[in-house]
């Protein structure tokens, strides 16, 4: 059952992002500069825990986890901003795709760094 209800959540995830990217418009406040790439990295970060929790039901080996995860998340970026090259007052950009694929790997880099220190903290207990 987790492996459906995680596949249905990055599902409605990702329907969520292409819904806000068939608008014409966000109605976000310009509070400064490029703050869209904010948005996009933690629009992405929260895609690359979800797809993170899909896959590692599905591999072992946490690299390849980690792979999936970040391609899928970079894929799915890269054919959002195509999409959004067809939506009438949006337009597509590669830095939104950069951005997108950073927040993504903070997200599974982060997942990295917290499962090998409490691994370690959990290991030490034991002994």
């Amino acid at each position: 059952m987790p492996k459906l209800l995680n596949l249905t959540i990055l599902t409605l995830y990702c329907s969520l992002i292409f819904w806000l990217s068939s608008q014409p418009t966000l109605p976000t406040p310009m509070l400064f500069m490029h703050q869209d790439k904010i948005f996009h990295m933690g629009a992405y970060f929260i895609m690359g825990l979800l797809a993170w929790r899909l896959f590692k039901d599905c591999f072992s080996k946490p690299l390849f986890i980690w792979g999936i995860s970040f391609c899928f998340c970079s894929l799915y970026g890269l054919s959002d901003e195509w999409h959004q090259s067809y939506v009438p007052g949006r337009d597509a950009d590669v830095l939104d795709w950069l951005a997108d694929s950073i927040g993504a790997s903070i997200a599974l880099f982060g997942i990295h760094l917290t499962k090998h220190k409490f691994g370690k903290e959990k290991l030490q207990k034991n002994t």
